[in-house]
Protein backbone atom coordinates (compact mmCIF):
# COMPACT_ATOMS: atom_id res chain seq x y z
CA UNK A 1 0.00 0.00 0.00
CA UNK A 2 1.92 3.00 -1.36
CA UNK A 3 -0.10 6.61 -0.19
CA UNK A 4 1.55 9.56 -2.11
CA UNK A 5 1.19 13.17 -2.06
CA UNK A 6 2.28 15.44 -4.66
CA UNK A 7 1.64 19.39 -5.74
CA UNK A 8 1.12 21.06 -8.79
CA UNK A 9 0.21 24.02 -10.82
CA UNK A 10 -2.87 23.06 -12.04
CA UNK A 11 -4.53 26.45 -12.88
CA UNK A 12 -2.46 29.87 -13.92
CA UNK A 13 -4.97 32.88 -15.12
CA UNK A 14 -3.92 36.52 -16.28
CA UNK A 15 -6.63 39.08 -15.02
CA UNK A 16 -7.51 42.47 -14.97
CA UNK A 17 -6.14 45.67 -16.87
CA UNK A 18 -3.05 45.32 -15.15
CA UNK A 19 -2.56 41.50 -15.51
CA UNK A 20 -2.95 40.18 -11.80
CA UNK A 21 -1.74 36.41 -12.36
CA UNK A 22 -3.78 34.15 -10.01
CA UNK A 23 -2.44 30.69 -9.39
CA UNK A 24 -4.34 27.59 -8.15
CA UNK A 25 -2.00 24.69 -6.97
CA UNK A 26 -3.60 21.10 -6.87
CA UNK A 27 -2.28 19.02 -3.41
CA UNK A 28 -3.67 15.46 -4.56
CA UNK A 29 -3.28 12.20 -2.42
CA UNK A 30 -3.17 9.01 -4.00
CA UNK A 31 -3.04 5.31 -2.29
CA UNK A 32 -1.87 2.67 -4.76
CA UNK A 33 -2.47 5.00 -8.09
CA UNK A 34 -6.08 6.00 -7.05
CA UNK A 35 -6.98 9.45 -5.99
CA UNK A 36 -8.22 9.33 -2.69
CA UNK A 37 -8.40 13.46 -2.17
CA UNK A 38 -7.88 16.45 -3.92
CA UNK A 39 -7.93 19.80 -2.12
CA UNK A 40 -6.61 23.78 -3.87
CA UNK A 41 -4.76 26.53 -2.72
CA UNK A 42 -4.46 29.81 -4.78
CA UNK A 43 -2.93 32.44 -4.13
CA UNK A 44 -2.54 35.59 -6.50
CA UNK A 45 0.12 38.43 -8.01
CA UNK A 46 0.23 42.43 -8.66
CA UNK A 47 2.56 43.42 -10.86
CA UNK A 48 3.54 46.92 -8.28
CA UNK A 49 2.56 47.09 -4.37
CA UNK A 50 2.21 51.00 -3.09
CA UNK A 51 2.26 52.61 -0.23
CA UNK A 52 1.38 56.28 0.78
CA UNK A 53 3.98 58.19 2.70
CA UNK A 54 3.54 60.13 5.51
CA UNK A 55 4.72 63.06 3.22
CA UNK A 56 2.03 61.50 0.86
CA UNK A 57 4.81 60.86 -1.76
CA UNK A 58 4.22 57.32 -2.91
CA UNK A 59 6.80 54.07 -2.93
CA UNK A 60 6.20 51.42 -5.52
CA UNK A 61 7.59 48.13 -5.09
CA UNK A 62 7.74 45.75 -8.54
CA UNK A 63 6.83 42.34 -6.66
CA UNK A 64 9.21 39.75 -6.34
CA UNK A 65 8.44 36.64 -8.06
CA UNK A 66 12.23 34.74 -7.39
CA UNK A 67 9.85 32.06 -5.43
CA UNK A 68 7.23 31.16 -8.04
CA UNK A 69 7.51 28.50 -10.63
CA UNK A 70 9.77 29.53 -13.62
CA UNK A 71 6.39 29.14 -15.52
CA UNK A 72 4.91 31.73 -13.51
CA UNK A 73 7.67 33.77 -13.93
CA UNK A 74 7.87 33.89 -17.67
CA UNK A 75 4.15 34.77 -17.89
CA UNK A 76 4.68 37.91 -15.37
CA UNK A 77 7.99 38.83 -17.24
CA UNK A 78 5.48 38.61 -20.58
CA UNK A 79 2.78 40.18 -19.36
CA UNK A 80 3.82 42.99 -16.80
CA UNK A 81 5.04 45.41 -19.21
CA UNK A 82 6.49 48.86 -17.53
CA UNK A 83 3.21 50.35 -19.89
CA UNK A 84 0.91 48.32 -17.50
CA UNK A 85 3.41 48.68 -14.43
CA UNK A 86 2.56 52.80 -14.97
CA UNK A 87 -1.19 51.91 -15.05
CA UNK A 88 -1.02 49.86 -12.01
CA UNK A 89 0.87 52.53 -10.06
CA UNK A 90 -1.32 55.22 -11.17
CA UNK A 91 -4.44 52.91 -9.92
CA UNK A 92 -2.77 52.34 -6.86
CA UNK A 93 -1.95 55.80 -5.77
CA UNK A 94 -5.56 56.99 -7.08
CA UNK A 95 -6.76 54.32 -5.01
CA UNK A 96 -4.55 55.17 -1.70
CA UNK A 97 -5.13 59.17 -2.19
Amino acid sequence: MAITKTTEEDKIEIVGDYKDIQVRTATVIKEDGVELTRSFHRHSLECVSTVKNADDSFTHTDTDISGESSEVQAIANAVWTDSVKAARKTANEAALS
